[in-house]
């Protein structure tokens, strides 16, 4: 997993990445984005080398959040060739994560 802090850092690790990445931006003040914390650790396991997952502190990001229309945390927004495909927001279950990454591989 990647903290990304600036819009320089997001274009190179999200924008001009190669494969799919799955951005999660968060707070750490945030009951729910402490609660997905772990589901990302495990996805980021789960697809090593083939998707990228990014953290983004809203706190210490907030134009990148404000550029990603995030208006609620936790917001995760799904890109692919440097597109935003997809977007899930709250304490989602891994299921439904892997779901919207997997279709990102297939399509």
């Amino acid at each position: 997993m990647i903290e990304v802090k600036t819009a320089e850092e997001f274009k190179r690790e999200v924008l001009e990445a190669d494969v799919p990445v799955l951005v999660d931006f968060w707070a750490a003040w945030c009951q729910p984005c402490v609660i997905l914390a772990p589901v990302m650790e495990e996805l980021a396991a789960d697809y090593d080398g083939r998707v990228k997952i990014i953290k983004v502190n809203v706190d210490e990001a907030r134009e990148l959040a404000q550029n990603h229309q995030v208006m609620s945390i936790p917001t995760v927004v799904f890109f692919k060739q440097g597109e935003i495909k997809d977007r899930s927001i709250g304490a989602v279950p891994k299921q439904i994560l892997a779901e919207k990454l997997d279709a990102l591989l297939e399509g």
